[in-house]
């Protein structure tokens, strides 16, 4: 399974800097001062570190694949469990503010970072 993990991260790595080039396409499609281009840097970044986690984890790994050290398992673990995060934020993104899906998308909307109200547009006082 560890020499499994080495190749399904080197695709990952792949495919994450083919899904970057459409990422940086829609974001600078974003409109500046928007929550949408905020919410889409902290996206890219962490996207970013993502990448670099997995492929210092990759790194480690390519003497013996099949024997990964514990830095490498740290560094995997880390990434994904970031990508969690990005995932939540891509959610955001093309879910609530309809960025790369609608052209008539409300790039201000509130999202679930926001203190207000989807419905008022208020803020939502904390219990």
């Amino acid at each position: 399974m560890a020499t499994v993990a080495y190749w399904m991260i080197a695709a990952g790595i792949v495919g994450g800097l083919a899904a970057a080039s459409f990422g940086w396409i829609d974001w600078l499609a974003i409109p500046d001062n928007t929550g949408a281009k905020s919410v889409g840097f902290w996206h890219g970044v962490e996207n970013v570190i993502v990448l670099l986690l997995f492929a210092a984890s990759w790194f480690l790994r390519h003497d013996l694949p099949d024997q990964p050290d514990l830095l490498a398992f740290v560094l995997s673990f880390g990434g994904a469990g970031l990508a969690l995060v990005t995932g939540w934020l891509g959610g955001e993104l093309v879910d609530r503010l309809g960025v790369g899906v609608d052209d008539g998308a409300h790039l201000d909307a509130t999202t679930s970072l926001s203190k207000r109200s989807a419905r008022s547009g208020r803020s939502v006082k904390q219990a």
